[in-house]
């Protein structure tokens, strides 16, 4: 429902997007005092998490997958649904009264003109919305990311991204080539070869750190070893690894040469949690072949030279931020998009403008929502003892723009 002009309420802070970081930090800023308004592009709450494939689980259990101020419903199990975690975020939203406007997309985020009372000016099509704090929680997996492989536009197959891909039931006789050896594209993978795909095949780049989906306490073990050398992690890991996971260099997939820390210091990659990929692959169902180097008409030229002809291919490549439009004028992304400061941290140049939902730690990236919306909820509450906020009145007319969106629930 829209807000109600009032005479003696300060411009709201904007969180844009209701995915799992924005819903948290727009709930402590709330809790802390905060009148806090969230505006998301899609018709619901969690679309994302919605619009992913029908199978998918939570890699985390419950207890490190939950918001603050409301824990996972026991009733989802272990390990969770998809749809059951898109209810449970729109009953976060309901518990926490959270203003949430839908359908509301953010074109970008400008600076406000100095001296006119609010930092920054949200632009949304139904006009600017001033505002003294912006925090952008769109999300890392915003964007499908399919590289632009030669050749890639005479491929007379089917060519979707993981994003697009919902059920195996499509693929059933089908010979079907996956692209990407990380989380996505290992379940993918194991799942259409129990499906009735006629074939299956797994394009791997670097082989991946691979562990046992009942190991998902290597999240607890992550936050207990942070001090420790990179080195003995990574030593540590790699013999995890080989006592747990059988090695699979004779089916064409070699164990890793560097360890799970090293990479997501490096990469920002997780290792694979096995959902019966390794099985698969034991088996033949799933045969791992070298990196995809271009496509040629019906055929993938693989980096050895090998050609195939799949019926169909998915690409588990990952994803971008995609800010530039939103933020890239402000100097605040780095040369691969990426927000130069997260969390708490605001960019010097940028103060008031936070950025949520953009690493992916070791520790869990559900888990890490809640850490940065604390420290954002915190970091709001110190500047603001300092510095009261001196934005434009509700009744003046910049919060008489705000979106007229619904809240769900």
């Amino acid at each position: 429902m829209p807000l109600t002009p009032q005479r003696d309420v300060t411009a709201p802070t904007i969180v844009i997007g209701a995915g799992p970081h924005g819903l948290a930090a727009a709930a402590l800023l709330c809790r802390s005092g905060t009148p806090t308004v969230i505006l998301e592009r899609s018709d619901r709450v969690g679309a994302s998490w919605a619009r992913r494939y029908d199978h998918l689980r939570l890699h985390t259990p419950p207890g490190v997958s939950q918001l603050p101020g409301l824990p996972v419903p026991r009733q989802a199990g272990p390990w969770v649904s998809r749809d059951d975690y898109v209810r449970y975020l729109e009953s976060y939203v309901a518990h926490h009264r959270l203003d949430v406007r839908l359908t509301t997309p953010v074109l970008r985020i400008e600076r406000a003109e100095p001296g006119s009372g609010p930092r920054w000016l949200v632009h949304t099509p139904d006009g600017p919305v001033p505002t003294e704090a912006v925090v952008v929680a769109t999300g890392r997996c915003h964007t499908p990311d399919v590289p632009h492989w030669p050749g890639r536009a005479t491929f007379t197959g089917t060519l979707l991204h993981s994003a697009h891909y919902r059920s195996p039931a499509p693929y059933r006789g089908q010979h079907v080539l996956v692209i990407g050896a990380g989380n996505s594209g290992t379940e993918i993978a194991g799942v259409l070869a129990g499906a009735g795909a006629r074939r299956v095949r797994i394009a791997v780049r670097t082989p991946p750190n691979i562990l046992p989906r009942s190991s998902a306490r290597w999240h607890v073990v992550g936050r207990l070893t942070e001090a420790l050398p990179l080195s003995w992690r990574d030593h540590t890991s790699l013999l995890t690894q080989r006592l747990a996971v059988p090695d699979l260099t004779s089916r064409g997939l070699p164990r890793p040469r560097t360890g799970l820390y090293t990479r997501n210091a490096r990469e920002g990659v997780n290792p694979v949690l096995d959902h019966g990929f390794v099985d698969a692959v034991r088996s033949g169902r799933v045969e791992p072949v070298t990196a995809v180097q271009g496509f040629d008409g019906p055929d993938v030229v693989l980096a050895d030279g090998t050609r195939l002809r799949p019926d169909t291919v998915i690409a588990a490549t990952g994803y971008r931020t995609n800010l530039h439009d939103l933020v890239g004028p402000l100097g605040v992304l780095d040369e691969d998009g990426q927000p130069l400061a997260v969390g708490a941290e605001s960019h010097p140049e940028a103060p008031g403008l936070y950025f949520a939902g953009y690493t992916n730690p070791l520790t869990g990236v559900l888990r890490q929502a809640g850490i940065e919306a604390r420290a954002i909820a915190h970091a709001f509450r110190r500047e603001t003892a300092r510095t009261p906020l001196l934005g434009p009145r509700v009744g003046d007319r910049p919060a008489d723009t705000l979106p007229r969106g619904h809240a769900p629930g």
